[in-house]
């Protein structure tokens, strides 16, 4: 017996979530905030060295999501990891991809 067939409106959110973490600033910032915990915008700007436009922009979109959850204290605004299903998934792809590029190494050395 196979498994249950997915429902278009289920898979139209698999689509946006995969969307979202198809951008590599995204998987930086998450990176950072799976590897440092809890951080403000400045420090995420400083971190990646991209425009403080450009870090708030990914970071919203992360956060409307639900993969992000912010705090604001004073004039910062903090952010850190909402669901934790996104380091699994990051950790399952990198795992993956980590093993292609060793089995990759060991055949061009042969």
């Amino acid at each position: 017996m196979g498994k249950a067939i997915i429902p278009p409106v289920l898979l139209e959110k698999v689509a946006t979530r995969f969307k979202l973490l198809s951008e590599p600033i995204r998987l930086q910032l998450l990176n950072l905030l799976m590897s440092k915990g809890e951080l403000c915008v400045t420090e995420l700007v400083e971190l990646t060295q991209q425009t403080q436009a450009n870090v708030s922009k990914h970071l919203n979109l992360l956060a409307r999501e639900g993969i992000l959850e912010r705090r604001k204290e004073g004039l910062k605004v903090y952010y850190r990891i909402a669901d934790p299903s996104i380091q699994q998934i990051c950790a399952v792809m990198c795992d993956r991809i980590r093993d292609e590029l060793n089995i990759l190494q060991k055949e061009l050395k042969e």
